[in-house]
């Protein structure tokens, strides 16, 4: 972990450099331009075309309707095989919550630079307030700032690295994170059984209750004088089991690979942007996919969002699970503890899906 010990160059604050009013961004976050917004590989989806990650009600998996239950799981079984991504409503977090900690963090950014600079955190844990994702010197940079915490487990948390202002920011933080766990616990259970899977096997497998990862980044994307050359966050899968996104449903930001194009989100109020991860994908075998994802910037607009990573134990060894593997359907992935394998996208930062892909492709030769 000596790699990680601190950053090769100095953090610069990208609201910093947006509220200094440059008309040019620096050279270190320009794209190249086949990754910049608009430009692709693909062809970039109809202008027309009205296309959007699928919506799913919650409320209809606790239903006394044995047949809506079933129906409701069914739909979420079919976006995490088609999509890798959904949206839930009527998931059991409170609206005036979620109202709450999207302010506490926008007060948060807005506080003087020297009192976040408090915060400033390094990529040993990348705990705290940052800039930059990656520690290899020269590397590509996103238009975004960030606070990432760690919830659970219990012993990777200190409040005390928890922001101080604004006065309700560590009280809502932790009520928010109760019950945004308690969501992925209940997707957990409805991902375990659509794979055929015993209820708690997923969760279990994946350290428990007690030693299930989960940890948050709010992410903070300013005004950008030049959105169409850079990102807020460049291409990349994320490394855990799921994400659990609250995005800002006024200035859609979100950018989805599917079927080729790039598909920007249109968030729905009050809903929980739901992506699955590389680990989900290889405990599955494969049969549910994490999904390359970015997020574009706005001229006019900052954003705020916050992404609740549901993660495995870090020294669990991860692999497909069993039932799963078959002499038809042989294990796809090799065993690799998690500290192992978010090694990589700490060093390079992100990558598409490179690392999961060349994991595949180890096992296939």
């Amino acid at each position: 972990m000596n790699c990680l010990a601190s950053w090769p160059e100095p953090v610069v604050r990208v609201q910093h450099l947006s509220d200094s009013g440059i008309k040019v961004i620096p050279d270190r976050y320009v794209k190249k331009p086949l990754e910049r917004p608009g430009n692709s590989v693909e062809p970039a989806a109809a202008e027309s075309e009205e296309v959007n990650i699928p919506a799913i009600d919650m409320k209809d998996l606790y239903s006394g309707d044995g047949s809506i239950r079933q129906r409701t799981a069914l739909l979420i079984d079919s976006a995490c095989r088609e999509w890798g991504f959904f949206q839930v409503v009527n998931h059991g977090v409170s609206h005036e919550l979620m109202a709450r900690v999207r302010e506490a963090w926008y007060q948060f950014f807005h506080l003087p630079l020297e009192e976040k600079q408090k915060y400033a955190n390094s990529p040993s844990t990348y705990e705290g307030y940052g800039s930059r994702l990656g520690v290899e010197k020269g590397i590509s940079l996103d238009w975004s700032d960030y606070f990432f915490l760690h919830y659970l487990p219990v012993g990777l948390r200190d409040q005390d690295k928890w922001p101080t202002l604004p006065a309700s920011c560590r009280q809502v933080v932790d009520e928010y994170s109760r019950e945004v766990v308690k969501l992925g616990g209940k997707l957990m259970k409805v991902f375990s059984t659509n794979l055929g899977l015993r209820e708690g096997y997923l969760q279990d497998a994946f350290g428990g209750d007690d030693e299930i990862g989960a940890c948050l980044r709010a992410n903070f994307y300013p005004k950008c004088p030049q959105p169409d050359l850079t990102l807020g966050l460049s291409s990349h899968s994320d490394p855990g089991i799921m994400t659990l996104l609250f995005p800002d449903e006024n200035v859609p930001g979100l950018q989805v690979r599917h079927a080729g194009k790039w598909v920007t989100v249109n968030p729905l109020p009050n809903a929980f942007i739901v992506n699955l991860a590389d680990q989900l994908e290889i405990m599955s075998n494969g049969n549910y996919k994490s999904v390359e994802h970015r997020v574009i910037v706005n001229a006019q607009k900052e954003r705020v969002s916050l992404a609740y990573f549901y993660n495995p134990k870090g020294d669990i060894v991860i692999k497909p699970a069993e039932p799963l593997v078959s002499e038809e359907r042989p294990t796809l992935y090799p065993a690799m503890t998690f500290d192992a394998y978010r090694l990589y996208i700490r060093t390079k930062g992100p990558h598409g899906k490179s690392q999961v892909e060349a994991m595949v492709k180890s096992t296939t030769q």
